[in-house]
């Protein structure tokens, strides 16, 4: 999640160098403006693309887009269409210009929105991916080559994901699923207990898969899916 004041700043910045690097079997370009690529999080792309490949028809959504990779790697694997949304417009230019030499172009949509506006009247979708930044605030200078705005989670690194499931709530598919990456099985954890107070989100983590050091990646549910 990006700060609209960022997102504008990051307009007029001049244009960076751009990078290129293989992710699963796309070739990705970003810049220092984005988040790196990170090469374990294609497991969360596979991950979303087996739970699409027995999950109800309608596209997919993925929130926090930056590059774009994630999502278009999921995509890749299947026939959906997708709606990649970013408060960036530096992230947005990237991911669709990545949709475009991915050959996935006719089948995205790159949304340059806020999380929490994102969406148009009634739309649900069948599969959900979120990619919040997840670094606690007072744990980001750890990490300086990084964009602040793309890893600065709040005061427990899961302010973004809160939103993010919020949304994700409003359009979920009832045997839909959403895959979201957090940083560590406390996170999770909170997040969970979150989920089961009244007045939270519709949603229920189903199963969670810890990557050592790098990240976790959580299953969300309507409770009582059928998705399954």
């Amino acid at each position: 999640m990006h700060p609209a004041s960022t997102a504008e700043s990051s307009e007029t910045t001049p244009r960076q160098s751009a990078r290129r690097t293989s992710f699963g079997s796309l070739s990705i370009q970003y810049d220092d403006r984005v988040l790196t690529p990170r090469a374990w999080t294609s497991a969360q792309s596979m991950w979303a693309a087996d739970v699409s490949h027995l999950g109800p028809p309608g596209r997919l959504l993925e929130l926090c887009t930056g590059a774009g990779h994630i999502g278009l790697l999921a995509l890749s694997a299947g026939s959906r269409d997708g709606v990649l949304v970013d408060i960036d417009p530096v992230a947005c230019r990237l991911a669709r210009a990545n949709a475009e030499e991915a050959g996935l172009d006719d089948r995205v949509e790159i949304r340059h929105s806020p999380i929490a506006s994102c969406l148009t009247d009634d739309e649900t979708f069948a599969i959900v991916i979120a990619d919040p930044p997840w670094v606690p605030d007072t744990q980001t200078d750890r990490f300086p080559g990084d964009p602040l705005t793309a890893i600065d989670g709040g005061a427990d690194g899961v302010d973004v994901a809160r939103e993010c499931l919020r949304t994700i709530d409003a359009c979920l598919h009832r045997d839909g699923a959403a895959l979201l990456q957090l940083g560590t099985v406390p996170q999770a954890n909170l997040l969970g207990d979150w989920l089961s107070e009244q007045g939270s989100p519709d949603l229920a983590v189903d199963e969670m898969r810890v990557f050592g050091d790098r990240g976790v990646l959580v299953l969300l549910r309507r409770p009582g899916s059928d998705g399954r």
